[in-house]
């Protein structure tokens, strides 16, 4: 097969370079091809090389996330390995700087000689080869008022109108500020030195990244990341509450260089990052959301989908993902990517009274022709924090306007409902948003609101109320399962109800020897409960061919398994729990992977 790969290579390396190009057309990008058509063979062009095969993507449960994060991360990083080990020879072959990996999207990002690029478009894998081109970041919009400002000391209570506007308050009134969570920001940076946002940075590892290598530590050159983040966990700092969030603690990303511009290759970097920020996938760091204030403006009206992919795995992973709709307002058709890709979820900007602001991108959508922006928020006249200019105003406010401001009201408005509803997916947060919206504009969801201003108390109500979040027996554990907790499989029997990620961590001491110790009973279990042991030595199998070792009742059982394998075997082992509501895929194999297997009883 090694043999047939290089016979193959070298036929490619010897064709004509206008049969190379034909043969290649449709792997390379419009762009990339103009470009190619006036470039010299040897000059350098920064391109990205996405990959097919990629594994498939099931959304992985909120609730004891940890465990399944970390075999996502360990799979998409196999399975990019191994689609890249042909182009990565290749290019070392030919004496080219090693590619930056984008395991998460099977992708890379590498500098080649124009000559180059149509017979590497034809290696086996690739699938597209497009331009890493450059982006403009956001700018500050004409109108809006310009100035820092310092505050005394803020009234106890007082709250800017557009955190009021969304209900923010009426959720702290219930401890919902958004305590456990963390948002994240790809943006032009942070300025860690603020008085509102120091005490909320998460810290080392896994809370700061520049892909441009320029700073260490939380910085921001033009504000613009610094007054985002300011309106997601902002305090009083600055004489009034401006963040939605303000319990919440922050990572970010910062994907603008100190000039202003980044490229594709280091937006992919970024959302990479946030899967696993710490580099470690067995800690669980990933953020609870995102937000991200830009978009591809020189793009409007377009669909461009550089991004979906990205987008998609962190959504499977439990990550709500947020963007501004753009400012490329009020003409129709208006839509910006990544906002209006079928994973972006798009934020409008209304002003204080509620009316869409001019300049907020309309749709419908160029990806899909659906409604867009999604929802609307405050974009208007904001007043947030500003840069301390090296910390000589740690207090520093500004007043801000655009949809690049309108996005963390839901950011940080995720934030808190995921604080609420622990077990809530992001699909079922999005329906809760859209669904609780206020009515504005036309009747209906319509191509400037979208589906109404965000309403964060209707949100709550909404995800925590109707028949699927019934509780007959007042036992604390309401039926329906999702957003409602643990399904409670009988709701007139108070001792019956379903208990997920009861088993902890199954410990395997080596190749031949199993031992595990299920956690505490933390009271109130469902009756019934039981484990059940099984063996396989297959890990890709625990339905056929198995191994009962040990089945029982209780939570203070032991399991244990001294045999010895065949020669040169291995034992695979897969611990299932049940309870007075059956029996559930819970546990996981040897090699971290949650298994399904029949009931061993």
């Amino acid at each position: 097969m090694l043999k047939g790969f290089r016979t193959a290579l070298a036929v490619a390396v010897l064709l004509a370079p206008e049969s190379i190009a034909a043969d290649s057309k449709d792997r390379i990008s419009p762009s990339l091809r103009a470009l190619l058509r006036s470039a010299r063979s040897d000059d350098s062009i920064a391109v990205i090389v996405h990959m097919g095969d990629r594994p498939p993507l099931e959304a992985l449960p909120r609730v004891d996330r940890a465990r399944s994060r970390a075999s996502r991360v360990r799979s998409l990083r196999a399975s990019a390995e191994s689609a890249a080990r042909p182009i990565r020879g290749w290019l070392a072959a030919r004496g080219i700087e090693p590619p930056v990996d984008f395991w998460m999207i099977n992708a890379l990002a590498v500098r080649v000689p124009a000559g180059l690029v149509s017979p590497m478009a034809l290696l086996p894998g690739v699938v597209r080869v497009e331009i890493d081109r450059k982006i403009t970041g956001p700018l500050r919009r004409a109108g809006t008022r310009i100035g820092t400002t310092t505050v005394g000391p803020a009234e106890e209570d007082a709250v800017e109108w557009n955190v009021a506007a969304v209900r923010a308050p009426d959720l702290w009134a219930f401890g919902l500020d958004g305590e456990g969570m963390v948002v994240a920001s790809l943006d032009t940076g942070v300025d860690g030195r603020h008085l509102d946002l120091a005490p909320r940075w998460r810290g080392e590892p896994g809370g700061w990244f520049d892909p441009h290598e320029e700073h260490a530590t939380p910085h921001d050159r033009t504000g613009h990341g610094t007054q985002v983040m300011g309106l997601i966990v902002g305090g009083q700092a600055t004489g009034a509450a401006i963040g939605v969030a303000p319990g919440a603690v922050w990572i970010a990303a910062k994907i603008y260089d100190d000039a202003g511009t980044t490229t594709l290759g280091r937006i992919h970097e970024a959302f990479q990052w946030l899967i696993d920020p710490d580099g470690n996938p067995e800690t669980d760091d990933a953020p609870d959301v995102v937000n991200n204030s830009w978009g591809l403006r020189d793009d409007a009206g377009e669909c461009v989908n550089e991004f979906e992919a990205d987008v998609a795995v962190l959504r499977a992973a439990g990550i709500a993902v947020v963007f501004s709709a753009g400012n490329e307002g009020p003409l129709p058709a208006s839509s910006v990517s990544p906002a209006n890709n079928l994973t972006g979820f798009g934020v409008g900007a209304v002003d204080i009274g509620g009316t869409i602001a001019p300049f907020s991108s309309r749709g419908p959508s160029a990806c899909d022709g659906s409604v867009f922006p999604e929802i609307a928020a405050p974009g208007v006249d904001l007043r947030t924090a500003d840069l301390t200019l090296g910390g000589l105003f740690p207090d520093a406010a500004t007043w801000v306007t655009g949809t690049s401001f309108s996005a963390p009201h839901v950011a940080g408005g995720i934030a808190l409902l995921f604080q609420a509803f622990p077990a809530a997916t992001v699909d079922q947060v999005e329906s809760a948003l859209r669904a609780s919206a206020l009515e504005a504009g036309d009747p209906g969801p319509d191509q400037a609101y979208g589906h109404g201003a965000i309403d964060l108390a209707g949100a709550r109500q909404w995800l925590g109320s109707g028949a699927a979040c019934t509780d007959l027996d007042a036992d604390g554990h309401p039926t329906g399962g999702g957003v409602c907790g643990a399904d409670d499989c009988d709701d007139d029997d108070p001792a019956l109800w379903g208990l997920p990620g009861e088993i902890g961590a199954v410990q395997f001491q080596d190749a031949t020897f199993l031992a595990w110790q299920p956690p505490a009973d933390p009271g109130g279990l469902s009756s019934g409960l039981h484990y059940s042991t099984i063996r396989s030595s297959n890990p890709a199998d625990f339905e056929s061919g198995v191994v009962c070792i040990e089945s029982r009742d209780g939570s203070d059982s032991l399991a244990e398994d001294s045999s010895t394998p065949e020669s040169g075997g291995i034992h695979f082992y897969l611990v299932r729990a049940g309870n007075g509501c059956g029996t559930g895929p819970v546990g996981a194999g040897s090699d971290g992977v949650p298994r399904v297997a029949a009931e061993c009883r």
